[in-house]
C-alpha cells in the first residue's frame, strides 16, 4: 500500500502593529500581529477588546490585507487576547467597502495638500 505524504502548513513570525475591522460594526481595532500562515493568522489584542468569535474582519499589516472569520479569542496571562484568524475568500461586497476607502481616504489627502 502506498503511503501518502503529509504536509503541514505552519505558521511563521511576523511581528508587526496591525488593524482589524470589524465588518458589521466598523470598529477598528489596533493589535499585534505574531504569526501568520497562508491561511490564517495569529494575533495579540488588548484586554479591553469585546468578543469578536464568529466575526467577519478585515485584517491589514504592513503589505498584508485579508478578510477573515475570528475562530478563537483565548485569554492570555498579561490579560491581553490571543486571537487566531482563518482567511476567507474577498466577497464583491468586502472588496467594494475597502476600494471605497481607499478613495475617500485618497480624497481626504488631497484635500488636506491644497
Amino acid at each position: 500500500m502506498e503511503q501518502l505524504e503529509r504536509r503541514s502548513i505552519g505558521r511563521v513570525s511576523f511581528p508587526s502593529k496591525g488593524v482589524l475591522v470589524v465588518c458589521d460594526t466598523q470598529e477598528v481595532l489596533h493589535v499585534g500581529v505574531r504569526d501568520l500562515g497562508p491561511i490564517g493568522v495569529g494575533i495579540r489584542a488588548e484586554a479591553d477588546t469585546p468578543n469578536l468569535v464568529g466575526k467577519d474582519v478585515i485584517m491589514v499589516a504592513e503589505t498584508l490585507i485579508m478578510y477573515a472569520d475570528v475562530v478563537r479569542q483565548d485569554p492570555m496571562v498579561d490579560g491581553c487576547w490571543s486571537i487566531g484568524l482563518t482567511a476567507r475568500k474577498f466577497s464583491r461586497d468586502v472588496l467594494q467597502y475597502l476600494f471605497d476607502g481607499i478613495e475617500m481616504r485618497a480624497k481626504l489627502e488631497e484635500e488636506l495638500d491644497k
